[in-house]
C-alpha cells in the first residue's frame, strides 16, 4: 500500500469536508458524507462550491489505488471528525485490530464463496477492513448500525472502496431481516441495555440481574450464525468474570464451542477497564469436534515486530493442528 496515496485521498476529504461543513453549517462527520456522495455522483450539489470542490474530486481518483487506501484514508478523515466534538458512542475499532482480525478471519475460512455480518458496524470501518483481506470469488455482507449517522459514514465509505454492503439502520438486538450467514465479527458495545422488553426475550437478557449488551450481541450473533458458522468478537477482559451466576458459561457451552481467547495489548486502551480480548467461536453443528486444546494467547504489543511475528507463527501452527 502507498502512503502517498492514502495521504492524497485524505487531504482530498479533509480539504472538501472543511468547505462543505462551513458553506452548509453541518458538522465535519456530515459533510464528510456530504463530499462522499458528490464523488460517487460525480457532481457537486453545494453550487456555491463547484468552482473549489470540482478540481479536487478531479483528483481524487488515481491509478493504482486500492479499497484499502480508501478505507484508511477514509478512517483518517472519520477519526478527526470524532475528535472534534461527537457522542461518546462515536468510536473506531483501531487499525492494527481491523488488520489483525482480518488475519484471523481468513483462517477460518475455507470456502470461496462466504457471507459475512457486523451487528455493530459502527462506520463501516470494521466490517471493509476484514473484507479487504479476503479474496473471495463470492462475498455477501451486511451491518446493522443504529446510529444515523454512522450508517451514513458506512454508507459512504463502503461505496467510496466499492464494497457491496446490505446496511440495516435498526437496533442489532431486535428481530433482524437476514439469512444466517457464515462469520460474525463484531467490536461489542459495552454497558447496560435501556429497553426491559426487548433484553427479556434473551437468555443471556439477565446477567448479575443486569441487561448488558456485550452478553446478547454474543447471543445475537449465534442467532443469525449459520451451524458450523464462526463468530470473531472483541469482547470485554473480565466478560467471563462478570458472569457470576455462570449463565454466560451454561449458554456457551449449549451453543457453541470457544475454539480462541487473544487477549490484546493494554496500550491499546486508554483504560484498563476498556481493555478487550478476541473471543473466536463456532457455532455448534453435528459434525464439529471441538479442538483439543483452546488458543490462550496473550498478544504482544503489534509495535514490537519480533514477538509478534512469533505469535503469528504460534497460531498459524494452532490452525494448521485444530483446524485444518
Amino acid at each position: 500500500m502507498q502512503k502517498s496515496i492514502v495521504n492524497h485521498l485524505f487531504t482530498i476529504l479533509n480539504e472538501s469536508s472543511l468547505l462543505i461543513e462551513e458553506s452548509e453549517n453541518v458538522t465535519f462527520l456530515e459533510a464528510l458524507c456530504l463530499t462522499g456522495e458528490n464523488i460517487l455522483e460525480d457532481t457537486v450539489k453545494q453550487k456555491q462550491l463547484k468552482d473549489k470542490l470540482l478540481p479536487l474530486y478531479e483528483a481524487y481518483f488515481q491509478e493504482g489505488m486500492t479499497a484499502e487506501d480508501s478505507r484508511r484514508a477514509y478512517q483518517l478523515a472519520t477519526l478527526k471528525g470524532m475528535k472534534s466534538g461527537t457522542q461518546t458512542t462515536h468510536q473506531m475499532t483501531p487499525d492494527s485490530l481491523v488488520l489483525f482480525l482480518g488475519y484471523l478471519v481468513s483462517k477460518l475460512i475455507s470456502t470461496s464463496s462466504v457471507s459475512i455480518l457486523d451487528p455493530a458496524v459502527g462506520t463501516g470501518n470494521l466490517l471493509t477492513g476484514v473484507m479487504n483481506q479476503l479474496h473471495l470469488d463470492s462475498l455477501k455482507a451486511s451491518g446493522i448500525e443504529i446510529d444515523d449517522l454512522l450508517v451514513k459514514l458506512a454508507y459512504t465509505n463502503a461505496n467510496l472502496q466499492q464494497k457491496d454492503i446490505q446496511f440495516y439502520h435498526q437496533d442489532a438486538l431486535k428481530p433482524l431481516y437476514i439469512d444466517p450467514v457464515d462469520v460474525t465479527i463484531c467490536d461489542v458495545p459495552v454497558g447496560v441495555y435501556p429497553d426491559e422488553l426487548v433484553s427479556q426475550t434473551f437468555e443471556l437478557g439477565n446477567i448479575n440481574e443486569k441487561s448488558f449488551s456485550h452478553y446478547m450481541f454474543i447471543e445475537q450473533g449465534l442467532n443469525y450464525t449459520k451451524p458450523a458458522g464462526y463468530l470473531v468478537y472483541m469482547v470485554p477482559n473480565d466478560l467471563f468474570k462478570q458472569d457470576k451466576d455462570h449463565v454466560f458459561h451454561q449458554f456457551i457451552k449449549k451453543n457453541a464451542v470457544i475454539l480462541g481467547l487473544l487477549q490484546l495489548p493494554s496500550e491499546l486502551f486508554s483504560d484498563p477497564k476498556h481493555e478487550k480480548s478476541i473471543l473466536i467461536m463456532q457455532k455448534l453443528d453435528d459434525s464439529i469436534e471441538p479442538p483439543k486444546e483452546m488458543l490462550l494467547v496473550q498478544l504482544p504489543s503489534f509495535s514490537k515486530k519480533e514477538q509478534m511475528a512469533g505469535m503469528i507463527a504460534k497460531i498459524n501452527h494452532w490452525f494448521d493442528e485444530h483446524l485444518s
